[in-house]
Order: C-alpha cells, then structure tokens, then sequence
C-alpha cells in the first residue's frame, strides 16, 4: 500500500523584514572605507569598496522609506485633526435622514 502524502496548512502571516535604518548603513559605509584604506591586500579593497557602495545604495533606499514614513505620519496627524474638527464630531444623533427629526417628535407628541 503506497504511503499517503499529506499537506500541512499552515497559517500564512505575512513577515515585515527588517529593515535597516539610514544612520546604519552610513555607519557601515564608512566602516567598509576605512577597511578598504586601511588594507594592504587588494582583495580586501575590492571587497570593503564593494560593500561599501553597497551600504551607500541601502542608506539611499532607506532614507526613502524614513522620508515616506515621516510623510505618512504627517498625514495620519492632519486626518485626526480635521476630523476632531468636524461640525458633526460632537453630535452624535446627526442624521442624513431629514425626516429622522419629525418621527421622533410626533411619537413624543402622540
């Protein structure tokens, strides 16, 4: 009797990977060039010259994404402002309905 294969289901959550911050990658940016100046194997140049322009180009994707977070929030802010500020925030029987009004006063009338 061949042997059954069974399929796990498992819960698929969707990760965030961690990202590293601008201040990071130019720290080891600068790490790398110092490394690369401060060899005397040319291999480790190249190497410490690569990853160092590697940094350089995640501190750039990183400072984008600490821009738009910073603008999200910004955002996020002026939407809680504007709608603490709205005329109906305070009224909690607002109604579009117009005939809402006169139903409950012709019951109370009756």
């Amino acid at each position: 009797m061949p042997a059954r294969r069974t399929i796990a289901h498992r819960s698929v959550r969707k990760v965030k990977p961690m990202r590293p911050s601008s201040i990071l990658c130019r720290a080891q940016e600068a790490r790398q060039h110092a490394v690369a100046a401060g060899s005397t194997l040319s291999n480790v140049r190249g190497v410490a010259k690569l990853a160092a322009a590697a940094w350089g180009k995640e501190a750039v994707l990183a400072e984008g994404r600490e821009r738009r977070m910073l603008r999200r929030q910004a955002m996020n802010e002026n939407s809680m402002e504007l709608s603490a500020e709205s005329p109906h925030a305070e009224d909690l029987s607002f109604s579009e309905n117009p005939d809402r009004g006169f139903s409950d006063a012709e019951m109370h009338f009756q």
